[in-house]
Formats: structure tokens, sequence, C-alpha cells
């Protein structure tokens, strides 16, 4: 009797650990989520991390922690860096452009384990062109707002070092992307004028919406027909549109508009399923189209297909 009795309390014990462990690690999962997508680009490459992190919290050794937050933090970038290192050379071997995988995030339709801080799609393309390292600096410094010597903590390097990092990155990253923001307003304007005169096929009215520099970037994954490098400017660009809204029927697809990753995005139906994801990019000085992104590869929007099921 008395054994039973003391397995009960220990049992009771255990559960109420676990509980615990559970809760420290729910409460600050959507951090980690946003930290570790912004450093990879994929949902199912940051919830791989995510478990990863959660067997390192759950494993033991939690009584020396003092900072929770930190040690989470921490475990999940260094494991998110070693998959970004790994996944920048599969990427080498990627048919055509890549675009990271889309994440809706508005309200309604996103779990909340899912939102936080969003970068935009153009800033993703941006990201993907620094170091793995450069991008973890340039995420956690600019996007999460940790200091210098937070982040060498972090990673286990001199702040000093840290600094050289960040100068380099926020260098390239200016001389990448324009610092003006369009606000949500303009650019779903803008998406719905682009799309009107792309599937009504007017050639003069998507010369109009485009700008002469406009870059059009579509990532298929090879597994859809679709242009395997980038294309640049107005007259290629709109030319290449009219093609592909020929070659795929889409003038019979049904729109919808929402967040993704931050900013106003057209989701792209065909018989109910989920065909495309596009974004665009304003220039500052007119409101025109600088940019276009579509996101075709069904890998890609597989699990934003489940998320807009569970919470259409």
């Amino acid at each position: 009797m008395h054994h039973d009795r003391l397995a009960a309390e220990a049992g009771e014990g255990t559960s109420g650990v676990l509980e615990a462990t559970t809760a420290t690690f729910a409460e600050h999962r959507e951090l980690l989520f946003s930290v570790v997508y912004n450093l990879l680009g994929t949902v199912t490459d940051s919830e791989d991390v995510l478990q990863d992190t959660w067997l390192a919290w759950a494993a033991g050794g939690r009584e020396e922690v003092a900072n929770p937050r930190a040690y989470l933090v921490r475990i999940a970038v260094n494991q998110a860096l070693s998959k970004l290192r790994s996944a920048r050379r599969s990427r080498e071997d990627y048919v055509g452009p890549w675009l990271p995988e889309p994440l809706v995030t508005t309200a309604d339709t996103a779990d909340s384990t899912e939102r936080g801080e969003a970068v935009s799609l153009a800033m993703m393309v941006v990201l993907e062109t620094l170091t793995p390292l450069e991008r973890t600096v340039f995420v956690l410094h600019e996007v999460f707002g940790y200091d210098h010597p937070e982040i060498a903590s972090i990673l286990e390097r001199s702040p000093a070092a840290v600094r050289q990092v960040a100068h380099r990155a926020r260098e390239h990253v200016q001389a990448r992307r324009p610092r003006f923001e369009p606000d949500a307003d303009a650019r779903r304007a803008a998406t719905e004028r682009f799309l009107a005169a792309a599937i009504g096929g007017d050639l003069p009215a998507l010369l109009e919406v485009l700008a002469p520099d406009v870059t059009f970037s579509t990532d298929s994954g090879g597994k859809l027909r679709a242009a395997r490098r980038v294309i640049q400017g107005r007259d290629k660009v709109a030319r290449m549109v009219l093609a592909n809204v020929s070659n795929y029927g889409l003038a019979g697809l049904t729109i919808r508009y929402a967040e993704v990753n931050g900013g106003p995005a057209a989701l792209l139906f065909g018989d109910a399923r989920l065909f495309a994801v596009l974004a665009v990019d304003l220039n500052e000085e007119d409101g025109r189209v600088r940019a276009l992104y579509t996101i075709l590869n069904p890998d890609k929007l597989r699990k934003l297909a489940e998320q807009l099921r569970t919470h259409p």
C-alpha cells in the first residue's frame, strides 16, 4: 500500500512537470515559429525545427534555465541556422526561381501559432541573397529587435563580430530593397488592376500598370510549365503574363484576397483547388508594379491550402 501511494505521488509529480514544460514551450511557440520561418522561408522546415526544439526542451535540465524564452530562442535559432546552411546547398539545384512558402497571416484564417512578425515576400526574396549568418543576424536585429550582445550570446560569437555581420547585412539589404513600403490598400488596388488586365487579355492596360523595369518571378519548382529564370522588362513581362493566362486557362479562375506574409496577395483557385499565390511590389514614384511574385509549386501551396480549409 505504501509503495502504491508513493508511485501515485511520483506519477502526479511527473505529470505536473510535463504540464509545466509543455505550457512554457506553448507560451513561446509563436515567437519561435516566426523567427525560424523568417530564417528558412518554409513552413515545413520551420515546424521540423520547432519539433527538434521541443525535444531538446523536454529532454531535461530545465531547472538550470533562468530564462526559458532566451534558452528556447537560442536552440531554435541555431537549429535553423544549421538547416539554412544545408538548404542553401540544395536550393542550388532547384528548378527555376526559388520563392518562400507563402504564409497566410490574416487573423481570421491563421492559427495563432503561425502569426507574429511577418516579413513580406519581397523582403524574403532579398533575404535569400544574404549568407545564412547574415540573414540570422539581420532577422534577429532588424525584425525582432534583439541587440548585438543578445545575438552574440545566441550565436556564441563576440558582440564585435555580430556588429560587423549586422552592418554588412544591412548594407546588402538596403542596396537591394527600397526603403519605401507601399500601404496595403495601394498594393491590393494594384494587384486587382494587374489581374483585371491580365485575365482580360488587355495588353495596353497591362503595360500601364507595370513599371518599365518590372521583374516577374515564378516559382513552379519544375512541376508546372513556367519561366525558369526571372523575367525583366515591361514588354517581356506583359507578353509572358498573357501567354500564361492563355496556357493555363486562367480566365476561369476564382480570385480571393488574403494577407500573406503581412501584405495583400491574390489566391487563385481553379475547380476549388488553390492554383497560385500572387503578390506585387510597387514603385514609390508612380505606384506601378515593380515586381511580381507568383508561387505555383504545389508543394509550397499544400500547407496554405490546408490552412484555408481549416479556417475558410
